[in-house]
């Protein structure tokens, strides 16, 4: 453990003062990792605050009458090393005091020194300019509603109602099982342009339930929900209501029933619209339909998307602070890190870590890194959507998060390394250790040269390949391949039959015997009419050669050596079928290539990577067999967008990444132009590639080797550019 000085110079200013907590100020007794903890709350102003033990005790005797040091020193004297210090006594007073929770009469000095909770006004109003992204506004208090409807669902609000809400979720989902194609190609619908208008009143009226869920459970444990607004999330409005009230429950499982109140009845409403959804199926198209799948679509995907995500400060997160007893995970976990960089960078010996338990501090590790690695990643990715929607909002808000979320954090930093009491002895050392780690960082950055790698998605398809149609009308009698079988040329592949065909056949030979016999006769006894009949024989000869030919068009073979692909020939057993009506297809797996689509972002190295111009290192990777790699030759580059993909594959319907449609049932139509690149992999020519057409495989293509803040800026204005509407 570091060395704890115990004594402040600043203490001569607050020894003699006489504190006291309001006294409307309420203290709940908590328990956290088996320890005991106590919450410190002003009603008034919603205000929290946790104490240990020790520091409780400490604030206790603070009645009035005692004076600051007489406290401390009972303190001292009964608990020794436990203590607080003289300045940990004095940070507890000023917090305390700015919580509004304790009363003290104190000179402008002492003032100036503990930081009066008049400035609580100020420090959120800047906290709301810093999260412009979860801007909230305060619209009135929602007691009375809850008030209303807590004891209507207070019947089911217990472990009996949870189990009845978990039978009916599982109820639903299996409704859904046999639905799965329906619910999935509808999705399409969901987030097309015109569906977005019912799509904002489905989300704002789920959310508002959501957090009607948080307020009357929270009701039904005795605590008072007294604030309810609207946040605008990412500058979308979204209901919210205060349940902050839930930390001064002395239950963990009761303050995570309140945060997972809200998730709990939006699901139910998800099950309810996918019964709805099921129930209407056939009316495909209805008002009622589209809003069932509206209301399951926000209220399952967002719940778990956002409002169950331990990264981002919603439910999830204090769920799982609770489960795991851990308080303030995101706050102590970044003051862990910080801890580690000033002792371990810096050699500050008197930091003290936010804690000593071993596990909680492998927690905060964890966690702390995991928040900041998201953080980071979440401001890109909303940056980004929102520029592609509407560039110059998109752009101001990238510009304002970024300056509060990183210019603003490095400017205090800046200012604790040249101001900070802590650095004293240290600043020399602190200052040489910031410039060149800041150094480093630019260097490795800005200047070292690093392989440059772009991706794509492609899939395998032959240079080859042959349709297999019906060639004459006829019902379906026997099927002899299946997919996935190889054939060679000429062998039979389906076997067809035709009555109609059989009679004609028969008529047609009846005619042919009947002319015959005729001419026989003509020639011995009316020569004049042999002629005449000898015209009519080979005609209807020539009939009969064209119904024979369409008998053994009944026999469908394939045009060469190959593999059936698509649809199971056999699922057509029995069925009449129709000249020019598709069977199968047959590729021929020994001549094959890849093919690959990539954005509008990508096209400049690939045209002059297709042209010789570029030095390009191509490597396939194939999606079902991960650890198969090979490389590949760049044969072609089609330099013209197209919104026809190649194969379905690499569309959302065919499990790709490239968006389609929502008006193609075929899902090969792009909403973006796609640029077409065909490769050839190595093995491919020498024999050895055992590829199968119609499979996904991943390409990376390695660049020559640039900075990574080059690399950075080029991707970042090819994605803006291909993301911008003016």
């Amino acid at each position: 453990m570091s060395e704890r000085p115990t004594f402040s110079p600043f203490w001569h200013r607050v020894r003699a003062l006489r504190p006291r907590l309001r006294p409307h100020v309420q203290i709940t007794r908590q328990h956290y990792r088996g320890r005991r903890w106590h919450v410190v709350h002003d009603p008034a102003t919603n205000q929290f605050y946790r104490l240990n033990p020790i520091a409780h005790e400490f604030v206790g005797l603070l009645d009035g009458r005692r004076t600051v040091e007489e406290a401390w020193n009972l303190t001292l004297e009964r608990h020794a090393d436990s203590a607080p210090t003289q300045q940990e006594a004095l940070q507890l007073i000023g917090q305390l005091y700015n919580a509004n929770l304790l009363s003290i009469d104190v000179t402008p000095e002492v003032e100036q020194l503990l930081r009066r909770g008049r400035e609580r006004v100020k420090r959120k109003a800047i906290g709301q300019v810093v999260g412009i992204m979860y801007f909230k506004i305060r619209l009135f208090n929602p007691d009375a509603i809850i008030s209303a409807v807590e004891p209507i669902l207070r019947p089911i609000l217990n472990r009996w109602g949870f189990l009845a809400w978990l039978a009916f979720m599982l109820f639903a989902v299996s409704r859904l099982i046999p639905h799965q194609e329906e619910l999935f190609s509808s999705a399409r619908n969901a987030i097309a342009p015109a569906n977005w208008g019912w799509l904002s009143v489905v989300f704002i009226v789920t959310k508002a339930i959501h957090e009607l869920g948080h307020g009357v459970i929270l009701k039904r444990f005795g605590r008072q929900v007294p604030e309810c607004g609207m946040m605008l999330l990412v500058l979308f409005p979204a209901p919210y209501v205060d349940a902050s009230g839930a930390w001064a429950l002395s239950n963990k499982w009761q303050r995570i029933a309140v945060g997972g109140g809200g998730m709990i009845f939006e699901l139910f409403v998800a099950a309810a619209a996918a019964l709805v959804w099921v129930a209407t199926l056939h009316t495909d198209g209805s008002l009622v339909h589209q809003l069932a799948y509206n209301a399951m679509f926000i209220a399952s995907i967002s719940t778990v998307l956002f409002n169950a995500n331990p990264l981002m400060r919603f439910d999830g997160y204090y769920m799982l602070s609770d489960l795991i007893e851990v308080p303030n995970l995101m706050q102590r976990s970044q003051n862990m890190l910080k801890h580690y960089f000033k002792v371990h960078a810096y050699g500050l010996k008197r930091e003290h870590p936010p804690t000593n338990s071993p596990s909680e501090r492998w927690i905060l590790n964890v966690y702390g890194v995991g928040s900041l690695a998201y953080r980071i990643f979440l401001f890109i990715t909303i940056t980004l959507h929102v520029m592609g929607i509407a560039f110059a909002i998109g752009l101001l808000l990238a510009i304002w998060t970024a300056a509060m979320w990183f210019i603003l954090p490095i400017g205090k930093f800046v200012h604790w390394i040249a101001a900070s009491p802590n650095l004293a002895d240290k600043r020399a050392r602190a200052v040489a250790v910031s410039l060149l780690m800041g150094g480093v960082v630019f260097t490795a950055i800005g200047v070292v040269p690093m392989p440059d790698h772009r991706r794509a998605i492609g899939v395998v398809e032959s240079r080859s390949t042959s349709g297999i149609y019906v060639a004459t009308d006829g019902f379906v009698r026997e099927v002899l391949v299946r997919p996935g079988d190889r054939v060679r040329a000429g062998d039979v592949l389906v076997r067809m039959e035709s009555p109609d065909l059989v009679e004609r056949i028969a008529i047609t030979r009846a005619n042919v015997e009947r002319l015959d016999s005729l001419l026989r006769q003509a020639t011995q006894r009316e020569p004049t009419t042999r002629d005449s009949i000898a015209s009519q024989l080979a005609s209807v000869r020539d009939q009969l050669a064209y119904w024979l030919d369409k008998q053994e068009r009944l026999r469908i073979v394939s045009p060469h050596d190959g593999v059936v692909v698509g649809n199971d020939p056999a699922l057509l057993i029995g069925a009449f079928l129709r000249e020019g009506e598709g069977i199968c297809e047959i590729v021929d797996d020994s001549d094959l290539r890849i093919v690959a689509t990539l954005g509008q972002h990508e096209n400049s190295w690939a045209v002059k990577a297709a042209r010789g111009e570029l030095d390009v290192h191509t490597e396939v990777r194939f999606v079902s067999r991960a650890p198969v790699r090979m490389p590949a030759t760049i044969d072609e580059f089609i330099e013209a967008g197209q919104s026809a993909l190649p194969h379905a594959a690499l569309g959302y319907g065919g499990g790709g990444t490239i968006q389609t449609r929502s008006d193609d049932r075929q899902g090969r139509l792009a909403t973006s132009k796609q640029f077409e690149m065909r490769l050839t992999p190595e093995p491919a020519r020498e024999g050895a590639w055992t590829g199968v057409p119609g499979e996904r495989v991943r390409l990376r293509f390695t660049l020559a080797d640039k900075p990574l803040a080059a690399q950075w800026a080029d991707r970042l204005h090819k994605l803006v550019q291909g993301r911008v509407t003016l």
